[in-house]
């Protein structure tokens, strides 16, 4: 696409492209920012300070000091250490997939986004990208009201939800909470906007004083004696509700009231499950990719990103499983549901808990905004969603993008007005598990799509783990909240569309084009050609062609011939290999594939170098297809004197003046309209020499039909009109002309023969195609009126039967050509029956007049096509009977059939 950053060349592993810089970049040189400004290497963190302490501190959070009495008092000791497994297992099964693709290749910023869209493409990726970026400014949110909640615990002027002997000098209320959010938040925005290196640093310092906060705890579980808590709440109307709660220090009995069951949450009024307790404990385990979204940042990503995650997630699950212990074993069950505070009043000196509250959460609301604003800036750069997005794009001279931090402080800033944290964790968790799903489902693709390039250097996992992962999540989503992940899934269903239907395409690589080959492959070894059968038969179509310039409107023709079948735009490039230096056909496919993609039609492409045309499409014939898909009918432009016109003069697609309205976004492979127009020759004038000759023409036809290939040839398409893909034309003003009989022979009265069938079979295949189905189809009966035998009469009824019993909806039009007959029967009394005589011009002139007369007026004619003379010395005067016989007559189709197509049994 337009967008993209860095060059991309081909040596990427299943969409993870390498980026390389273009080789005239000096080592000294700077790259820029999309602003126009010279920017430094942002590439400045190493495992410890660009992943292991933003992963960390993201897992703790809130949760770490001011949920674990919420998680252990509702759930219970057991409950809620099985809800740590169940979430440590399911985020572990997504780290062996971020893992595994972090060490296939290069990463760019955008973390989780480049890993997904890079993989799955642009459709898939671009919308989890904007779902995982939602998910973290959900979660800015929610820690900035988890510290908020802090904050006034100790300094609100609510005296019955404050520590005793604390400065009470905050009012409290709902718009104060919002007031106390939008403060956090700009302080928040004030250190993104210096740049991620500035918070890295400061998170370590964050770190130790939270790693502090924690040896506090623990230190006071034996330092500090066994007391009581008068816990005070606000009731209905003025009612103050009471609860006496104690620290009993290390006891069995505590333990064992500490097992089980769920109660009233005092912050929300409503009786916790294990589904709501879950959603807040998740919330956790939501930082695993604070890592993975400092790609952009880190000095070697798919090094750090593995082994930085790992090792944080084993640390915060050692300390999570002891924490809970340590609080089920030492705090009545009272205390731990009735002040989710509780940590500071059971410490030896209440402050380091609070200043380790303020850190943990301030440092994760930091690392969301931070990592919401890599996707973002990433998002923009792709351009997925247009030029709407671009100012995202914009980065600062150290290549910080504070435009997208901007835009991340905004919507976060809407989420603050929930103004309760627990209001907004099961929304965060359940789009975390989306993206965490999708970049299981980015893993399991590369994985089946058994790509060789697939290669990472972290082996430890496998598409069952895979598998797992993504239903682990998909699971954990709608037990956690039903109606948020319909909804989420909705979203990421109309996203996907969106994209979709812009079609943005990129030089990423496409891993379903690994999945549609793997599966593709498999399928076509499973179409056996031995197990054909005419009741199944369809046109699989080769269409030779000189120049695209003349052909258009006869590829446009064939594209709705095929019926479902396989079509191929053949051209053979004149030369010997022997004689260049490479081979010139590779690099024409690009712009005959572009050609395909303008004109709308559902074909391949298959070129050759040959030293003749004839030789050429032989080579095409046997080897074009696979297995069962190879072409059976053989498609050629009439060879005859006619000045043929220029279709890219005409179509507005081709013209200058579309130059510049592509697609935004659109990613053109390398070929532009002026290149594409420049690549095709201008088209033949009257007195340029031919590259093949009548005697070469007439050998192609003999050549298909020795080979057991139909053959069809197609006069004065370019006189067609109404077959481009924004044509709305639907027939119902076209009709079909089909002449079965070989008007070159009049002797000849079987309408039964192969080839008759097959012209039938054609001209009905065409009338089921959308832009033919409403188009009367006739059947023209050449009868010889004025003889003595009325046989006509019953080979009539017979067809009629024959026609009935194909299925075939058409009216049928008796056409006397006695005069045609007298003019054929004259010129055989001329000739001795030993020599081959040519037809004469007054016989051929008679059966175009009769073709003229009936046919004029029909959009297209099917007419029977004689087999081609044995000798070449006869071509020229075939070719000439042809061009006679069908002179003047507007799109015409010339069709010699030599397979059988038709089956009346069911």
């Amino acid at each position: 696409m337009s967008g993209e950053r860095t060059p991309l060349i081909t040596s990427g592993v299943c969409g993870l492209s390498v980026a390389v810089v273009a080789s005239d970049t000096t080592p000294d040189a700077t790259p820029e920012s999309p602003n126009g400004t010279p920017s430094k290497d942002p590439r400045k963190l190493n495992t410890f300070f660009g992943v292991m302490v933003p992963t960390v501190l993201s897992m703790f959070s809130i949760v770490l000091f001011l949920r674990t009495g919420f998680v252990v008092g509702h759930a219970g000791l057991l409950q809620g250490l099985l809800m740590v497994v169940v979430a440590y297992i399911i985020i572990s099964l997504t780290i062996l997939s971020i893992c595994a693709i972090s060490t296939n290749g290069a990463i760019q910023g955008g973390g989780a986004y480049f890993m997904i869209s890079r993989s799955l493409g642009p459709e898939f990726g671009g919308s989890i990208g904007l779902m995982f970026f939602l998910a973290k400014v959900f979660a800015c949110g929610e820690y900035v009201l988890g510290l908020v909640e802090a904050i006034l615990d100790v300094f609100g002027s609510d005296s019955e939800s404050s520590l005793s002997g604390a400065v009470q000098v905050l009012p409290q209320g709902y718009w104060y909470t919002v007031l106390y959010s939008s403060v956090v938040l700009l302080l928040c925005l004030l250190v993104c906007l210096v740049g991620a290196h500035i918070y890295s640093r400061t998170a370590f310092v964050i770190l130790l004083v939270v790693t502090i906060s924690l040896l506090s705890i623990f230190i006071s579980s034996v330092a500090v004696k066994p007391r009581d808590f008068v816990i005070t709440h606000k009731g209905s109307g003025n009612q103050t509700l009471r609860y006496n709660a104690s620290y009993t220090g290390f006891s069995a009995t505590t333990l064992r009231n500490n097992l089980a069951g769920y109660s009233l949450d005092y912050s929300t009024n409503s009786v916790m499950s294990f589904a709501t307790v879950f959603a807040v404990m998740f919330t956790s385990c939501t930082g695993i990719m604070a890592g993975a979204n400092m790609s952009g940042e880190l000095k070697t990503p798919s090094v750090s990103i593995p082994k930085g995650t790992i090792v944080a997630v084993l640390y915060t699950f050692t300390v999570y499983v002891l924490l809970f212990i340590l609080v089920s074993a030492t705090c009545d069950r009272t205390l731990l549901i009735q002040d989710y505070g509780f940590l500071q009043r059971i410490n030896i000196w209440p402050p380091f808990v609070t200043v380790g509250i303020y850190c943990a959460s301030l440092s994760a609301a930091m690392c969301a905004m931070i990592g919401a604003s890599r996707i973002l800036h990433a998002l923009a750069l792709d351009q997925l969603f247009g030029k709407d997005w671009a100012p995202a794009a914009i980065t600062s001279s150290s290549g910080n993008p504070w435009v997208a931090v901007l835009y991340t402080w905004g919507l976060a800033q809407c989420v603050v007005f929930a103004g309760e944290l627990n209001a907004v964790a099961s929304l965060v968790t359940v789009f975390y598990l989306l993206a965490y799903a999708a970049v299981d489902l980015a893993c399991l693709a590369l994985e089946w799509a058994s790509a060789p390039n697939f290669r990472p250097t972290f082996q430890l996992f496998s598409w069952h783990t895979c598998l797992l992962g993504i239903l682990s999540c998909l699971v954990m989503m709608f037990v956690i909240n039903p109606v948020y992940s319909s909804g989420s899934v909705v979203l990421l269903l109309l996203l996907l569309l969106f994209l979709h239907y812009r079609s943005p395409t990129s030089s990423w690589g496409y891993i379903s084009q690994a999945l549609i080959f793997h599966q593709v492959r498999k399928y076509l070894l499973m179409l056996d050609v031995r197990k054909e059968h005419v009741k199944f038969w369809r046109p699989q179509v080769l269409l030779m062609v000189a120049n695209p310039r003349s052909s258009c409107q006869l590829i446009l023709f064939v594209n709705q011939l095929k019926k479902g079948g396989l079509y191929v735009l053949g051209h053979v490039q004149l030369g010997d290999l022997d004689s260049l230096p490479s081979d010139p056909v590779q690099q024409q496919y690009n712009f005959w594939l572009s050609l395909v993609d303008k004109l709308g039609v559902k074909a391949f492409v298959d070129l050759t170098l040959s030293q003749s045309v004839r030789q050429g499409t032989q080579h095409l014939l046997r080897i074009t297809g696979l297995g069962g898909m190879k072409p059976n009918t053989l498609i050629l432009g009439f060879y005859d004197s006619c000045t043929p016109e220029d279709f890219f003069l005409q179509d507005t697609a081709f013209c200058d003046s579309s130059i510049g309205q592509s697609k935004v976004g659109e990613y053109n492979f390398g070929v532009d309209l002026p290149s594409l127009q420049a690549h095709f020759p201008p088209v033949r004038h009257v007195e340029s020499p031919r590259w093949l000759s009548p005697e070469e023409y007439v050998g192609i036809i003999s050549d298909a039909i020795k080979m057991n290939k139909n053959v069809c040839l197609g006069r004065y398409f370019f006189q067609l009109e109404g077959e481009g893909k924004d044509s709305k034309v639907d027939g119902s003003e076209r009709t079909i002309d089909v002449w079965p009989l070989n008007l070159l022979q009049p002797g000849s009265r079987d309408y039964q023969d192969v080839c008759s069938l097959f012209l039938l079979q054609m001209a009905c295949v065409l009338n089921m195609s959308n832009k033919w189905r409403h188009a009367r189809m006739r059947i023209f009966l050449n009868v010889a009126t004025e003889s003595s035998d009325q046989g006509w009469v019953v080979n009539e009824e017979t067809f009629r039967e024959l026609l009935r019993k194909l299925r075939i909806r058409a009216s049928i039009k008796i056409v006397p050509w006695d005069l045609v007959v007298q003019q054929h029967a004259q010129q055989d009394m001329e000739y001795s029956p030993e020599k081959t005589q040519p037809l004469s011009e007054g016989f051929l002139s008679a059966v175009n007049s009769m073709l003229m007369e009936n046919s004029s007026q029909a959009a297209v004619r099917f007419l029977y096509l004689p087999r081609p003379p044995a000798h070449h010395t006869q071509a020229q005067q075939y070719i000439s009977q042809l061009e006679s016989v069908t002179n003047g007559l507007g799109p015409t189709l010339l069709i010699h059939g030599v397979t059988p197509v038709t089956y009346t049994d069911l």
